[in-house]
């Protein structure tokens, strides 16, 4: 079990709840990615929801059609874990010599993971000095529960693939987006279906994440109902017309604004959150992914709700690919920051 750590060869998987995106890069850090080979397989909600043998079995059988049509040899995999399934936390210790930290720090674990380690998968990585008090360290501190990490390793190493790594969602979405050598703070937005990963970077590091309840789902139930439409419909009007107020006579508008005002808020607590935690630190910007880069008008809107400059992000900023693959990508590439986070890993 690897959480977080740098591993050798492998592809990546990410399970959401209406699709499956796989890809495997070539390069790293110091000399830039190449994305090698990808798949986007829509799947059933259904299906990720079924917890019998019978539906473990399906998914697994999903997953190993995808790597198949991708042409995926290398039989390793990075998987990302929802961020409901995690606890994830950057927390402080006193500063020590790397070694005498890293073997310190297994030992108290316990103390920051809120479960009994005999029932957790934990890990931790050493952030560096605490931007308030160097005589503090920060490191970043994160688990899943190990029943679900055994069946879902259980499931997916049936077909014959080996998970060796996995990190929580969350983390991954933000090595992709995040600017680096920002000299501000970014928070990373990733609006997916049921909920809302948020993580703010600073200095290059991690240094708050959490997730909003509440997600694009919500949205669509709400303009279906409000709207009497279907759910298919709403979602179309949704990702069309967006927060325009001059489209269908401001209806979509006036329901979407109902609902993200209170999103919008939870935004800027956690901003002033951060601000309070790092007295020199400031949020610069606010870098949108998932669904928050597909709905218009919905940069312009969080800005104006937060004050801080928004912009829509882009994970494939740090891979290069051939103008083939960019045409086969072109209508759901913003949903590929988790997938290509976890790609981004690496042993540089």
């Amino acid at each position: 079990m690897n959480l977080l750590h740098g591993v050798g060869e492998f592809f990546s998987l990410d399970i959401g709840t209406n699709s499956m995106r796989i890809v495997q890069l070539s390069g790293g850090n110091q000399r830039g990615w190449t994305l090698q080979k990808f798949a986007y397989i829509p799947i059933d909600p259904k299906l990720t929801a079924d917890s019998s043998d019978l539906g473990k079995k399906r998914l697994g059988e999903a997953v190993l059609g995808a790597v198949n049509q991708a042409g995926i040899k290398t039989k390793n995999i990075a998987l990302g874990i929802p961020a409901s399934k995690t606890f994830t936390a950057i927390v402080e210790t006193e500063t020590l010599p790397e070694k005498e930290l890293r073997k310190t720090f297994k030992y108290e674990l316990d103390k920051y993971v809120p479960m009994a380690l005999s029932d957790a998968k934990a890990d931790y990585v050493i952030l560096g000095p605490s931007p308030n008090d160097p005589a503090k360290t920060e490191v970043l501190v994160s688990s899943v529960a190990k029943d679900y990490a055994e069946s879902t390793m259980e499931t997916i190493e049936k077909t014959g693939l080996n998970i060796i790594a996995m990190e929580p969602e969350p983390l991954a979405a933000a090595r992709s987006l995040n600017i680096p050598g920002a000299i501000d703070a970014n928070m990373i937005i990733d609006f997916g279906e049921k909920s809302t990963d948020l993580v703010i970077m600073y200095k290059d590091q991690p240094r708050l994440v959490r997730s909003i309840p509440g997600g694009f789902g919500a949205l669509v139930n709400a303009v279906s109902g409000g709207m009497g439409v279907r759910d298919d419909q709403a979602r179309q009007f949704i990702l069309k017309f967006g927060l325009d107020t001059k489209q269908v006579e401001g209806q979509v508008f006036k329901i979407l604004d109902t609902h993200l005002d209170n999103y919008a808020a939870e935004l800027a607590k956690s901003v002033r959150f951060f601000q309070t935690k790092y007295i020199n630190g400031k949020v610069g910007g606010i870098i949108l992914s998932g669904y928050a880069s597909m709905i218009p008008l919905f940069t312009e809107y969080i800005e104006a709700k937060t004050s801080v400059p928004t912009m829509k992000g882009n994970p494939w900023q740090s891979v290069r690919t051939t103008p083939e693959q960019q045409q086969a990508l072109m209508q759901v590439a913003d949903e590929f920051a988790v997938v290509i986070g976890l790609s981004e890993r690496s042993n540089d």
